[in-house]
């Protein structure tokens, strides 16, 4: 299960902020996280809640925002929304797709004290 080290990288993030930005108390952290980045939204809540324990995130909300995935269709010359890597075009069925949004992990942004 990677997200467990995901949620771990996700306190590291935290706690470099809260050095830098000088904060006690996360209330909330959101995340998004693409349809293409192969992370379970579930699992990173359940691994958030174990990992953030004894640290300053200890019961904040933690929030997915779910991105589509995206990519160019090099056949259609445009931009189609896709569910999986290497799936057809919805629109040509061809699969000279390069993929353009949706498969990555980020913080958004912390809701702090």
């Amino acid at each position: 299960m990677h997200e467990m080290a995901l949620c771990e990288g996700v306190l590291d993030i935290i706690a470099e902020e809260a050095t830098r930005q000088r904060f006690a108390r996360v209330r909330a952290v959101r995340l998004e996280i693409g349809a293409l980045s192969h992370v379970e939204p579930e699992a990173m809540r359940f691994c958030f809640d174990a990992v953030s324990r004894g640290t300053i995130a200890e019961s904040a909300r933690f929030e997915v925002i779910e991105v589509p995935g995206e990519a160019w269709c090099m056949n259609c010359s445009k931009p189609v929304a896709i569910a999986r890597r290497f799936d057809p075009c919805p629109a040509c069925g061809g699969y000279k797709l390069q993929v353009t949004g949706g498969d990555a992990l980020r913080v958004k942004d912390l809701e702090v004290v």
